[in-house]
């Protein structure tokens, strides 16, 4: 094709030429021209949120449905499904695996003049399909894992792209601007939770001050959520559960269960950072399938003992502590489930850990109410502060896991004791390792990245980043 311009940004082209020129002073244009894009994008990211939602659900509830009618299956469609799903990263798309969010904060470090052009090894249509791909698989295959993540990584791939192909000579934002306001749209998209989009990238995805991308990155907020909303309604991921504010000497419960949590998250994080470092060990093919169709045996070991409660995201098991006054969770059911995330997550596929820690957090917290004898009425706010603190401990964005779990219930009187636990949690989790788990992948990513002799993507003329 060439230097030839891509029918979207001829039809961008045109727009500018008939219609924008003509109704907008030059001022009001540029301004329209910088933002087109990026609504565009906001748009495409609500879309593809909600159709990767409905296809892990569609996936999860198949799960459930054939381990519950034949629980000997497991034995067999657990290995083969981690088996595919790693084979489908590994061969098609490396960086498609675990998370994504580390992918998209290597991503944002890389956009600069220098490496910008290896940024598609990271950030590309083809890693998201891939990542969309493998995740739905191995959850079918009851893999334990979440796709929030995956949706973060997803929609920087679908900003970065949309950034590429427009016109040349129309004024552009950045780069980093673009993976980072896909950041914050993803995951306001994915848990219809636009605060929490915006307060994770001031947290987590970047260290540059707000005021240079705080419009970008509100308008795509507003964009993607709304476009959720728009099919799906004004949603809330986990309802309104009942919750008693409490103060005095519950805060004291508050704070111990934060920091137990936090410290079990954080521990949580270091054992999928030297599961990956022993992983590594393993250099050749059958070596590595090995050690993939192993964490799909065993996970198989536990579904068939356990139940559908050792598999999937989570979801149902804290909607059923939250909701159906079931607060009698089995004793094993956090050690089954810490084993199953380590396992998913180690096993080089796609999937995410925001559902998966909230669940487990969600889990611990029931059961330390229930051994700390706390009253029925204090429960539920135990169980979300335990969320907070288990997910801050593994990604130490104790603001962000707040906020979160404050619009996933509506629950604002419990606002104080939400921040409370995540600063508890975040200074519980410090004990075990002083940088996050992010923060360590990140800096692999980066390397990994730079290392590739791959060809170079010439899509675009440096600019900025």
């Amino acid at each position: 094709m060439g230097n030839r311009p891509s029918r979207y940004a001829q039809a961008l082209a045109w727009l500018d030429q008939h219609i924008i020129k003509r109704l907008y002073t030059e001022r009001v244009r540029r301004v329209i021209l910088q933002s087109l894009p990026f609504w565009f994008a906001s748009l495409l990211t609500g879309l593809c949120a909600v159709g990767y939602e409905e296809l892990f659900v569609w996936a999860e509830h198949a799960s459930f449905a054939w381990i519950q009618s034949q629980p000997m299956l497991v034995f067999l469609l657990t290995p083969v499904a981690f088996v595919v799903s790693w084979l489908l990263v590994a061969k098609l798309a490396p960086a498609a695996r675990g998370s994504g969010i580390p992918q998209v904060m290597a991503g944002i470090e890389l956009s600069n003049p220098v490496h910008h052009n290896r940024i598609s090894y990271l950030l590309s249509l083809r890693v998201a399909f891939v990542k969309v791909l493998s995740s739905v698989t191995l959850l079918i295959g009851g893999g334990v894992i979440g796709r929030e993540g995956p949706t973060i990584q997803i929609s920087a791939a679908i900003f970065r792209a949309i950034n590429r192909l427009q016109p040349a000579g129309w004024p552009q934002l950045s780069r980093q601007i673009a993976l980072v306001t896909g950041g914050a749209a993803g995951l306001a998209a994915a848990f219809n939770t636009p605060l929490g989009g915006i307060v994770f990238v001031v947290e987590e995805l970047t260290q540059t001050h707000i005021t240079r991308f705080r419009t970008a990155v509100f308008s795509a907020v507003i964009i993607a959520g709304m476009t959720a909303q728009a099919i799906q309604g004004p949603y809330l991921y986990l309802g309104f559960p009942k919750v008693t504010a409490s103060t005095g000497w519950a805060l004291g419960i508050v704070v111990l269960v934060a920091m137990f949590c936090g410290f079990a998250g954080a521990v949580l994080a270091k054992t999928l950072l030297w599961l990956n470092a022993y992983r590594r060990r393993f250099t050749t093919f059958t070596q590595q399938l090995g050690w993939v169709a192993g964490c799909g045996l065993v996970l198989a070991g536990l579904a068939f003992w356990v139940g559908t409660d050792a598999v999937g995201t989570g979801k149902p098991i804290i909607n059923r502590l939250l909701f159906q006054n079931d607060h009698q969770a089995a004793w094993y059911l956090f050690p089954v489930r810490f084993i199953g995330m380590a396992l998913s997550y180690s096993s080089g596929a796609a999937g995410g850990i925001f559902a998966t820690s909230l669940s487990a957090g969600a889990i611990l917290g029931d059961a330390l109410a229930q051994l700390l004898d706390v009253t029925p009425s204090d429960t539920n706010l135990v169980i979300l502060v335990s969320m907070v603190s288990f997910l801050t401990g593994v990604v130490r964005s104790p603001f962000t896991a707040a906020i979160l779990v404050l619009e996933m219930t509506d629950r604002h009187s419990a606002i104080f004791q939400l921040l409370l636990g995540g600063l508890m949690a975040q200074g519980a989790a410090s004990l075990v390792d002083p940088v996050s788990f992010y923060e360590h992948l990140k800096t692999g990513f980066v390397r990994e990245t730079i290392a590739q002799s791959g060809p170079i993507d010439l899509g675009k003329k440096s600019k900025a980043g």
